[in-house]
Order: C-alpha cells, then structure tokens, then sequence
C-alpha cells in the first residue's frame, strides 16, 4: 500500500462528494423556478444517498468483479472479503485498499444517478424518482461501468473513458432526454417564463464543480503519480477554454455575454475534458474544452429546439452532448503525434475513433430502454410518476415536501 495515494484518493472522494452535495444541488437548485428549489435539492442529496447504499449492497460487486461481458458476480456482495477488521487486514486495488477505491467509485454512481433529476425537475413524484433510481441504477450504471471499466466487461480496453464522459455523462444525459420525452413538458413550457431564480446560487455550484471536478478527474488516476498531474492541469485547462468559448459564442450569438452562459462554459468543458483527462497533452485538452463548449451552446439551443423535449436543466445539451464530442475527441488526441500519450500513429486515429462511437451507441441504446422501463415500473408503482397539475403549479416544495426555500 502507498499512502500518499491512499492520502490523494481519498482527498478525491471527498471532493467528488462536494460536487453533488453541495455543488449540483446548489448548481440546479439556482436553475429551477424559487417554488421548486428544496424538492431538486432533495432530489439530489436522496438519490445520492440512495446510490451509495445500493452501491455498498451489490452495485459494487456487479460492476467490478470478474463476471460476463455485461455484470460482474457475486463475490463482493456489501463489500464481503475487503476486509478482516478483527486482524487489520485489508485487500488492496493496485496501491491502495480496495475499500478506499470501492468508496471513490461508489461517488461516481451517486453523482451520476443525481445528474438525472435536472431532466424531470419540477413536476415527477418523490416517489416515482426513489423507485426509478433504484431500478436505473441496478440496470443501467452498473451494467456500463462494468462494461468499459472492469476487465471482463464488454468494451473493456477498447473504448477509452478516463473519468467517466460515457459511464456517467452520457449514461445520464440519454436518461434525462429519455425521461423528459415521457412525463411530458412543465405546464406552460414554451408559453411563459421560466427563468433560473437565483444565478447566483447556480454561479457557486458551479465554483463547486469545477473544484471538485480535480478530484473527478484527477482522482481517476488512482495515485499521487504523474497521470494524476496531467489530469489535474487538462481539467483546469479545458474547462478555461470552455468559459472562453461559450462566452465569445453568446456574445457574438445573443449581443450579451451571460453569467449563466459563463458557468454553463464551464460545466460544459469539465465535461468534456472527464474521459480525455488522464489520455491527451494540454493542446488536445484546450482544444476539446473550446470544441466542447460550442457544440454544447448549440445543444441546450438549436438542438433542444429539434428534439422538442422539456430536458428542463440541459442535462442532456451539457452532459450528453459533452460526453459524445469529448469522447470522440479523445479518440483524436490520445494519438502521440497530437501531443497524446497513447496511440503510436495517427493512422490509428479513426478505428480509435470508431471504438468510442461504439461504445457510446451501445450505451445510449442500453440506457434509453432501462429508462423507459424503469419509469414505466416506478408510474405503476406510485399511481403515475408525475404529479397532478394543481400541485404542479403550487410548486413541488409546498406540495410534495411541505416546506418552502423563501419566506417573503
């Protein structure tokens, strides 16, 4: 065991934490309208909580132990065999306990399944979002990780994913578009305002992201080593690019260079940076973060217009779009004569290329169909997965959860 891995995973853990609780709920808590703003909020930090215990019960078990190309076995079942407490002894993962990578990856399974509320906010039922988690995250996170992180999965060795812009960004941005197109458009979508109530809050999740994005990113690289270096700067680097980029591309666009454009930017750049972070030099990270950024400005734009789905926080515009350009692109600039540590030349570029669309179609494809499904499960589990309209315009806060965020 190396401690000073030990020491840096850990530290990313923590800051893996920090992007969901506080960072995303304050980062959606800002987006949506004021008389909604504690049931995301709850949405977020529930469903977390939900994720880790599933996590520590089998998801853990299924998605990182050898199995078939799809789920792993049995044999870690609430952790059994990491540790024999009664002698101080504890199985390692490479350099540091396997407990300690287990609790890392268990943050990447919350904080993808919290990602998918943006989608459905403001009108799903509490309980329709705990019973379809539940089911989503069995079926759809395990099943990719497995596939293109553990060694028997499906795409493992193929595709490259550094830090999850497939396994977590895609897997969640199909889902929420998915959602969206089955409960339906908010009430009064497209016909009155629903603007973000409190851009400064978003503004400090998003702070919150981008620092705790270093342990995301960073943190992937499982040791205090040079990879964890270069995953370090490339995220500090293209996610910079990326605030650049949406800001001179709204500037230019809407006559206005927002706020809420600036902290989309960044959002935007961190995500498409997560499965390059550890794979490309800085030229290929500064290049993914302004690509990224303006393929996202289209996609919670023009490309939302087209799909005619109410994704109410760009869950899929952002994630699912950044996850797709990033990954590509990291098929492009893994290659060594673009400054990249991996590909020998850049003949191999396009079949590596290939391997990422390839796994992302699958995961797509994968994800649309437990989505539906497990929606379906949860509406003839809790008697409709939407709530009903009065309680809709009254606000989910008040409604649902019996509290509101603003006393006036």
């Amino acid at each position: 065991m190396d401690k000073a891995d030990l020491v840096w995973v850990s530290i990313s853990t923590i800051l893996v934490l920090l992007m969901v609780i506080p960072g995303l709920a304050m980062f959606y808590g800002g987006l949506v309208r004021s008389k909604n703003i504690l049931s995301v909020m709850s949405h977020v930090l529930v469903t977390f909580a939900l994720a880790i215990i599933l996590w520590y019960a089998y998801g853990y078990s299924l998605a990182f132990t050898d199995g078939n190309s799809f789920f792993g076995g049995f044999s870690r079942l609430f952790f059994s065999g990491m540790y024999d407490l009664g002698s101080d002894t504890f199985a390692l993962s490479g350099s540091i306990p396997e407990l300690t990578f287990a609790s890392f990856q268990a943050t990447f399974a919350g904080i993808t399944c919290a990602l998918i509320v943006g989608g459905f906010a403001e009108r799903i039922k509490f309980s329709a979002v705990l019973v379809f988690m539940a089911i989503w995250m069995t079926f759809s996170y395990v099943p990719v990780a497995h596939m293109i992180w553990s060694s028997t999965g499906l795409l493992s060795g193929a595709a490259l994913d550094f830090a999850g812009g497939t396994v977590v960004h895609i897997n969640a941005g199909v889902a929420a578009l998915v959602a969206a197109y089955m409960i339906g458009p908010r009430l009064g979508y497209g016909k009155e305002a629903m603007q973000p109530h409190n851009l400064t809050m978003t503004m400090t999740g998003a702070a919150l992201l981008w620092v705790g994005w270093f342990g995301f990113n960073a943190g992937s690289a499982l040791g205090a080593n040079t990879q964890a270096a270069l995953a370090f700067f490339n995220t500090l680097l293209a996610t910079s690019a990326a605030v650049i980029a949406w800001v001179l591309l709204e500037w230019k666009v809407k006559g206005n260079p927002s706020l809420l454009g600036a902290a989309s930017g960044a959002v935007a750049g961190l995500v498409g940076i997560t499965p390059a972070a550890g794979l490309v030099g800085p030229i290929g990270a500064l290049i993914i973060g302004f690509v990224t950024s303006a393929f996202c400005l289209w996609g919670v734009n023009g490309l939302k217009r087209l799909l005619r789905a109410d994704d109410s926080l760009d869950v899929f515009g952002i994630h699912g779009v950044g996850g797709i350009i990033g990954g590509l692109l990291t098929g492009v600039f893994n290659a060594k004569p673009l400054g990249g540590p991996g590909l020998e030349t850049a003949g191999e570029i396009p079949y590596q290329v290939w391997l990422q669309l390839e796994g992302m179609l699958i995961t797509a494809v994968w994800c649309a169909v437990v989505t539906f499904i497990a929606l379906k499960i949860a509406g003839l589990l809790t008697g409709g997965i939407r709530v009903e309209k009065d309680a809709e315009r009254q606000g989910l806060d008040i409604s649902h959860h019996g509290e509101q965020g603003y006393h006036l």
